[in-house]
């Protein structure tokens, strides 16, 4: 394990006046290591999300969480109760593809300008980041995509699934070499088995390398431990598991 640097950061977003505020965390001794951008929960960058940040840092990675509500409300901190809930979603509402995909794109320019960022990057996304993770896949160059329990994949309902659902994006992760695994409990209020369903039939027919991981009675939300109502230590000590194994295949390779 590595000790590391913390540091709120702002990145220049291409084409915009105001910066995209950051959560970045890093080794300190010296060299190089692959990148990893982490995608929010509705609630904001939280305690939970920054923990999740220094862990994959003292891992050995640059690892950054963007506030991806830095147009609306930057700085967003929200309670995981139902009030948090609320104003997450109508937060989360107002999100936008073509500006999430610019802020992981200028996110991605930021790393790459570091001396100690290698140019290989991976995507750890959870709920809305999970969805934002699969997204930028499809787009940008992201060899490693870790998406957890993303919902909205496969109708409009969220202005990140217009026009065309994101599923139907999924070919550009295979034109881009990349990896995904899929997390969800089988209980998940957002994911149903249909979807899931859809979701597989896409990523089989575009030939994208990618697994799915289901746990048995899981609910959303599963990997955050401030979350005692749907928390659930097995599957995310699995799910950190296999997490490790992603990364260190897909971005640690020569």
């Amino acid at each position: 394990m590595h000790a590391i640097n913390q540091e709120v950061v702002s990145i220049k977003v291409n084409g915009e006046a105001d910066p995209m505020g950051a959560y970045l965390a890093y080794p300190t001794n010296s060299g190089q290591f692959p990148a990893v951008i982490i995608g929010m929960e509705i609630f904001g960058i939280t305690d939970h999300i920054k923990e999740i940040t220094n862990n994959m840092a003292a891992l050995g990675y640059v690892a950054i969480a963007l506030d991806f509500y830095h147009r609306t409300a930057p700085g967003t901190d929200l309670p995981y109760n139902q009030q948090g809930r609320t104003k997450g979603l109508e937060l989360m509402h107002q999100l936008k593809r073509s500006e999430v995909l610019l802020d992981v794109k200028s996110s991605i320019d930021f790393l790459r300008s570091r001396p100690d960022v290698t140019g290989k990057i991976g995507c750890l996304g959870f709920s809305i980041g999970g969805h934002i993770a699969y997204l930028a896949a499809t787009q940008l160059d992201i060899k490693a995509t870790a998406c957890f329990y993303a919902g909205w994949l496969t109708n409009t309902d969220i202005a990140l699934s217009q026009p065309e659902p994101t599923i139907t994006l999924t070919a550009g992760i295979a034109k881009n070499d990349g990896y995904i695994v899929y997390f969800v409990g089988d209980q998940d209020s957002l994911v149903t088995e249909d979807q899931l369903k859809t979701m597989e039939a896409a990523l089989g027919s575009t030939k994208t390398k990618f697994e799915f991981v289901v746990y048995p009675d899981t609910k959303h939300g599963f990997f955050c431990d401030q979350r005692p109502e749907t928390f659930n230590m097995y599957a995310r000590d699995d799910a950190w598991r296999r997490v490790q194994e992603l990364f260190a295949k897909e971005l640690e390779k020569h």
